[in-house]
Order: C-alpha cells, then structure tokens, then sequence
C-alpha cells in the first residue's frame, strides 16, 4: 500500500537531483575567473592600503570560483546542499582582516561567485564593472586636505618652543607619552599645502631629538 509518506519521499528524491552538465560547470567557472581577474587588477592597481597583500589578491580570485563551485553543488542536488549548509555552518576562521576594505572585497568576490554559480552571468559582469569603476572613481577623488600625524621627541625644556611652532596649525593630540625628561608627542593635524618647513624648524629646535610627519591613512598595523 502506497502512503503519502512514500509519495513525498519519491516525489522528494526524483526532483533533488537537476541536470548539470559540462557546458554550465565551465562557463560558471570562466564567468567567476574572468570576474575575479577584474577584482584582482582593481585591488592591485588602486590598492590605498599601507601594505599590499599579494596572497590576498590571489584569494580574491579563488573565492569568487570556489564560491560558483559550492553553488553548482547546491543547485544540483537539494539533499547534498541541506548536509553542505550544514558543514559549512561550523567552519571557523580566525584571519584577522584590518583593512575594512578588504573585507568588502571579499563580499564583492563571494557575490561574484554566487551569481556566476548561478548562471546569471550577465548581472555578474555588469555588476563587476559598475562597482570596479564606482570603487575606482571613489578613490581618485582628491580631497583638499590630507592627513598626517607628527610625532615629536623632546626634552622638557624645549615644550614651549615646540608648543609656540604648533599653535600656528590645527591639530588634535593623539598621545602624549613622559619618561624621565623626556616627552614624545602624537598630534593629528591636516595640511592642505605640501609645505612641512615647520618639521625642519622643529628639528632644530634645542631638545627636540626628532620629528616625523606621516601620513596617516587610518589603518597602521599593530
């Protein structure tokens, strides 16, 4: 006697597993490179970082085709995606990534791959090129101001000197760090002329040991 329950599991059984063929697997792999080289030529050449990563780069393009990988996976066969949602709900990583940016770079390589894993290539590429060409267009934009932190090493004798050449510029003190007699001095400041003649003033000045201006991007590693 055939029972609801028979007719489900059959019914289940024969729908869970669809066709995929050759042709869908390697066009949904060529799509997510072809993608992913786009990532990666966009993060090498307009990379604002400190430190430019080449593995990561490289990860960027294995993401997006591993991801179209796991998708084709899933979409072939509903029985295998419920164990692999499950196997990958349990994964870890412990990668401490410091830059915000390569973060939605690895999104942007994750989406990639799941919409070339699933045949939508057309949204794939164009969606690439439009945020590839906003990213771009975001970084060369040139602000009028730029960004540096001072730090300064003096002796306690040369703090008014140091303090009467500072009091020309805005800035925001960061650190300020004693030991012994001396002092070291972490201030913020935007200057929106290349001019840092006042750096060479402040090196002359009797106690100071030294002055470094650096330009300060947010993201120094620790």
């Amino acid at each position: 006697m055939t029972t609801f329950s028979d007719i489900f599991k059959k019914s289940f059984l024969n729908d869970a597993s669809m066709d995929l063929n050759f042709y869908n697997i390697i066009m949904s792999l060529l799509a997510a490179y072809i993608c992913g080289m786009i990532i990666y030529f966009v993060y090498k050449y307009f990379y604002r970082g400190v430190l430019y990563s080449h593995n990561f780069n490289i990860l960027l393009v294995l993401v997006s085709m591993i991801t179209a990988f796991i998708v084709l996976t899933i979409s072939s066969n509903i029985v295998l995606s419920l164990g692999m949602v499950g196997a990958l709900s349990i994964v870890r990583f412990r990668t401490a990534v410091k830059d915000p940016l390569d973060v939605g770079f690895l999104f942007f390589s994750i989406s990639i791959g799941i919409t070339c894993g699933a045949s939508l290539y057309l949204m794939s590429f164009v969606c690439t090129i439009l945020i590839s060409l906003i990213y771009i267009l975001m970084v060369k934009v040139k602000t009028d101001s730029h960004v540096y932190l001072l730090i300064v090493k003096y002796e306690h004798k040369a703090g008014e000197d140091v303090l009467r050449i500072l009091s020309d510029m805005k800035y925001a003190l960061k650190n300020k760090t004693i030991y012994k007699e001396n002092i070291e001095l972490t201030v913020e400041m935007k200057l929106k002329t290349n001019n840092t003649e006042f750096v060479s003033d402040l090196s002359r000045l009797d106690g100071v040991h030294s002055a470094a201006l650096i330009n300060y991007t947010g993201d120094f590693a620790e």
